[in-house]
């Protein structure tokens, strides 16, 4: 049975402004389309995945960093508002990041992240309690991303966007998280002490040392928009993970996650505690 007491996590990450435009079909190159609708709203990779984590019903802690600028007081006033202590979000000279996507009509995306204070993270004011459990994606430094390893017990790593990893990360991540594209092109992360491969629809799969130790399938479900549905699902996985659950049960539920976060249309979807996504 899970453990009654909350999960503590801290993330860390990005935090951005999504610019999203929604078109029946992504232009291609040269190419203008004109019937996009545009939505602002909260993301960035740390950011969806600690929002995520509050939602199921851990007791999140978020670092990274905003500019001193409207759009950072209003990413902390949204995180504030999920119940993410965002004490360790920086303030840094820089705008907050922005990512420009384009949704289709499948739910399919493209983005283009621009980091911003994002890049300005200070790796040596992360304030991460010794011991304590961490997640963190590559969309940071590789300075904060060792920083983060160094001082966690327990260390989770979404290897994502795919690019060689930090020196020493590797050998200190306790779960690495990754799809299928990544887990094409990061081969040295194939052999990691537990492995986590989303294959999208399909489900996942989990490895220890490259060996299959659990497998579950995917969740039907109505596809709206993929962008936060991998955060969704590494949050969902660490926090099972943390709490105790079993393998299987935990990713599982992970599967179950993503699929409801794909029918959602942010990138911060509307999540109900964990127990809720039954095995």
């Amino acid at each position: 049975m899970p453990n009654p007491t909350p999960v503590a996590l801290t993330v860390v990450g990005a935090i951005n402004v999504d610019l999203t435009a929604r078109v029946e079909r992504a232009p291609g190159p040269g190419e203008t389309v004109a019937d996009g609708v545009l939505h602002r709203g909260p993301g960035g990779k740390g950011a969806n995945q600690a929002v995520a984590a509050a939602r199921l019903g851990a007791g999140v802690r978020l670092v990274g960093a905003v500019g001193d600028d409207r759009d950072g007081r209003g990413m902390r006033e949204q995180l504030a508002s999920v119940g993410v202590d965002a004490s360790g979000v920086q303030t840094a000279d820089a705008a907050t990041g922005t990512a420009l996507i384009v949704v289709d009509a499948t739910g399919e995306n493209s983005i283009v992240v621009c980091a911003g204070a994002n890049a300005a993270i200070d790796a040596d004011a992360l304030g991460i309690e010794p011991g304590s459990a961490a997640l963190a994606q590559l969309e940071v430094s590789d300075a904060v991303i060792s920083a983060a390893a160094e001082a966690a017990g327990f260390f989770a790593l979404n290897a994502a966007p795919a690019r060689p990893l930090p020196a020493g990360v590797l050998e200190r991540a306790d779960l690495v998280i990754v799809n299928e594209t990544e887990y094409a092109q990061l081969p040295e992360v194939h052999d990691a002490p537990l492995l986590c491969v989303t294959l999208g629809g399909e489900g996942a799969r989990l490895y220890r040392h490259g060996e299959l130790v659990a497998s579950a399938p995917g969740v039907p479900t109505t596809v709206r928009n993929t962008v936060g549905a991998g955060d969704a699902f590494c949050a969902a996985l660490v926090v099972g993970l943390l709490r105790g659950d079993a393998e299987t049960d935990a990713l599982a539920r992970a599967c179950a996650v993503g699929a409801a976060a794909v029918a959602d249309d942010a990138s911060q979807p509307a999540l109900e505690p964990l127990d809720t996504y039954g095995v």
